[in-house]
Parts: structure tokens; C-alpha cells; sequence
């Protein structure tokens, strides 16, 4: 593979198929931690819910770090260069406003791994959602609101 940019390297090979699973995961830019502030995690969180009410996306669990989000998503009618481009905007939009801050919020690009139908999709949201244990940020999970997930 030719020494391509990280945004690049991530786009090469790209496919999107309705009604598969996806874990998304973006990063702030250089990893400010934006959303250690509750108020614009709640943002994130409105984003998401937003994409699932216009049936882009069904949201199965999603964690927003103070750095990044993940989102495990079974994609409905769009494609993940939409889902994600959408998003991303609408976050920075309101977080801007919000906040006083201006211009770019998030590292270019996200991370996608579409999920085979044996992966075993709750443990995977397990995951997601224990990421807050994981980085120190509580001791048990009930002290960590900006998370969901549809089986826990």
C-alpha cells in the first residue's frame, strides 16, 4: 500500500451495505477532551439520537468519551460517508455555538469495522459502553451517563 494520510488509508476500501452493523469511531481534533464537559456530551448524544429518528440509523450502543465517540449502528437508508459527514457537522455546529468555540472540531476521516453476523453483537456493546472503566474515568459503570445501549 503506497504511504498514504491516515484520512486516506482510511477511506481505501470502503463499503457500506444497508442493514449491516457497523462500530464507527471519531476522535476530536489532536484529542481535546471537549466533551469532559457534560453539557456538550449531551450534544453528541442528541446527534445520535437524531440520525436513528430520521431512520439513518439504528443506534445499538454508543459511548462519548471526552475525546471521541463509538457507535455501534445497524445502518438503514444511507451510506456511512453520509451517516458519519451528517453527524460530525451537526456536533461541531452546535458545539461551536454552544461553547464560543469556532472551526474544526473533529481529526478528519473516522474508523469504521463492519461486524460479520457471528460476532457476538453484545458483547461488542459491552465493550463500547465499559469504556469509561477502562479509561479511569469512574469505578462503576452507573457513574457514567453519556452511554446507551439496547440490550443493557
Amino acid at each position: 500500500m503506497p504511504d498514504l494520510p491516515a484520512s486516506h488509508r482510511l477511506r481505501a476500501g470502503r463499503y457500506a451495505e444497508p442493514n449491516r452493523v457497523y462500530l464507527l469511531t471519531t476522535n476530536t481534533l489532536n484529542r481535546e477532551p471537549v466533551f469532559a464537559d457534560f453539557a456538550l456530551g449531551r450534544l453528541v448524544v442528541h446527534q445520535l439520537r437524531r440520525a436513528q429518528d430520521l431512520g439513518l440509523a439504528k443506534s445499538l450502543a454508543w459511548v462519548v468519551m471526552p475525546d471521541h465517540f463509538h457507535w455501534l449502528v445497524e445502518l438503514e437508508n444511507c451510506s456511512l460517508r453520509k451517516l458519519m459527514r451528517e453527524t460530525k457537522s451537526l456536533i461541531t455546529r452546535e458545539v461551536n455555538l454552544c461553547s464560543g468555540r469556532s472551526g474544526q472540531l473533529w481529526q478528519q476521516g473516522y474508523h469504521d469495522r463492519a461486524l460479520r453476523k457471528e460476532d457476538d453483537l453484545v458483547k461488542m456493546a459491552r465493550y463500547i459502553v465499559a469504556n469509561p472503566l477502562r479509561a479511569g474515568l469512574v469505578e462503576k459503570l452507573g457513574d457514567y451517563s453519556l452511554w446507551d445501549a439496547i440490550w443493557i
